[in-house]
């Protein structure tokens, strides 16, 4: 069992979570995530929050293979007036900002967030993991090779589970000298990995149990599901509850996903199948 520290409030990782995505871009990769105007991204977090979301996920930024980098402003103009709604109409849920740029993570948990989730693991903006320190959140850490534009072209590892697990068991150490207490670990599912690497990454999953921090699986209708199913990520969701079924098989602590009452219902089966 894991107890984060959100900003005060305690978020008690004793069962599998879900974190619900919420994209408020025009150039995500699965469109049924997207999501434009304060009144449409409320109703799909209220939406989300009564299937059963634990946190809600909030990104203004693309980082699909290839997409175009925003500035700190233009994320902000995309993700601010969204966040303080929900925050606002939902005090008491959980709320992710899913950003590289430290500017964003602080404004954004001023507004209401209270878990910071950076694809780059703080690589692609220095003052991230100070900030995230000043600001008593969870951090969420993931392993990406490269970054959004590069990162499928090619991308190579000699043994990806072990050096994405040295990447982690370095940059926790790190990043706790900079202040920060909670850290999750997303091992960035389809971020610089080929299809096999990520099902090497699944398979192996439970090696991160290691590191003592949860584990975060994010699966959802990624490319190496729909490409490996021969359809788009739009028919991707049985393929994706099948992931999520094998994550917590193999560990996961939270399943970050675009689809909450399936994945709520997997965990539900998944509890009632371990239990003694």
């Amino acid at each position: 069992m894991f107890v984060l520290n959100c900003k005060g409030r305690p978020l008690v990782v004793d069962k599998p979570l879900v974190m619900g995505v919420i994209n408020i871009t025009p150039d995500s990769f699965y469109p049924g995530s997207r999501r434009s105007g304060v009144d449409n991204v409320l109703r799909m977090a209220e939406q989300m929050l009564n299937e059963g979301a634990d946190i809600i996920d909030i990104g203004g930024q693309s980082t699909r293979p290839g997409s175009e980098l925003l500035s700190a402003d233009e994320e902000l103009n995309r993700i601010l007036s969204s966040l303080e709604a929900i925050h606002k109409n939902f005090p008491d849920s959980f709320i992710s900002i899913d950003t590289f740029h430290s500017k964003v993570a602080g404004i954004a948990v001023e507004a209401g967030a209270c878990i910071v989730n950076d694809i780059s693991g703080g690589n692609m903006d220095e003052n991230m993991t100070s900030v995230v320190a000043a600001l008593k959140v969870p951090f969420v850490l993931m392993h990406m090779q490269g970054v959004p534009q590069t990162m499928q072209i090619n991308p190579h590892y000699e043994n990806v589970v072990q050096e994405i697990f040295d990447f982690f068991r370095q940059k926790i150490t790190s990043i706790h000298h900079t202040g920060v207490k909670d850290v999750i670990i997303d091992p960035g599912f389809g971020f610089g990995k080929t299809i096999r690497h990520n099902f090497e990454l699944l398979q192996h999953l439970q090696v991160f149990q290691k590191l003592n921090c949860p584990v975060m699986a994010g699966l959802s209708r990624k490319s190496f599901v729909y490409k490996t199913l021969r359809m788009g990520s739009e028919q991707a969701l049985t393929g994706t509850i099948v992931m999520n079924t094998i994550a917590l098989m193999n560990g996961a602590d939270i399943l970050r996903v675009h689809d909450v009452k399936e994945a709520v219902q997997t965990v539900r089966l998944f509890q009632s199948y371990i239990q003694k």
